[in-house]
């Protein structure tokens, strides 16, 4: 049985393990494909075929949804060296079935207080300007447009400064 740490409706989010490379890799291909996006193994996708190296022994996470026993969505980060204590988040992929649920935004969420709960200060974002749902989702939840892609599919890339822990209610507080 899987370990799921969040629940959102009737998806499950766990840790990936070594068992969902396959369904991983076929979700991403898929979603890629239905944007006329190429799936790259050797390139821009290394770090789905290659989990343990890009997330796990950098210091990263990454995340499966699971609806019925099969993996619907993923989400993920790891650190990089762009500014001090930045990361990039990863493989937002959700299976079209989950879309419009308002499950990406919870997942952003809650990967956002993952990476803030670790330490980092600093989030970068790239996708596709076809991909014209997550472009919405990363600008209303803060992300500012910058300038610097490194994915060569990719046309946008987003930046958003966390708050430090005990910023924000100081931030928020009246006068």
């Amino acid at each position: 049985m899987s370990a799921f740490f969040l629940r959102y409706g009737d998806c499950g989010v766990r840790h990936w393990c070594d068992r969902d490379r396959a369904a991983v890799i076929q979700l991403i291909a898929s979603v890629l494909s239905e944007f006329g996006l190429p799936w790259q193994p050797e390139g821009a996708d290394a770090d789905v075929v290659h989990v343990e190296n890009y997330y796990h022994r950098r210091g990263g996470q990454f995340w499966v949804v699971e609806q019925a026993g099969e993996v619907v969505g993923t989400i993920g980060f790891y650190p990089i060296q762009r500014g001090e204590a930045a990361v990039e988040i990863r493989k937002m992929y959700l299976h079209p079935r989950v879309r419009g649920r308002g499950l990406g935004t919870f997942l952003l969420h809650h990967l956002e207080a993952a990476i803030q709960a670790a330490g980092y200060r600093k989030i970068w974002i790239e996708t596709a300007s076809i991909m014209t749902a997550a472009v919405h989702l990363y600008e209303k939840s803060g992300y500012q447009p910058a300038s610097g892609v490194e994915t060569q599919r990719c046309d946008r890339v987003y930046v958003k400064d966390l708050v430090p822990h005990g910023m924000a209610s100081m931030a928020s507080a009246p006068c």
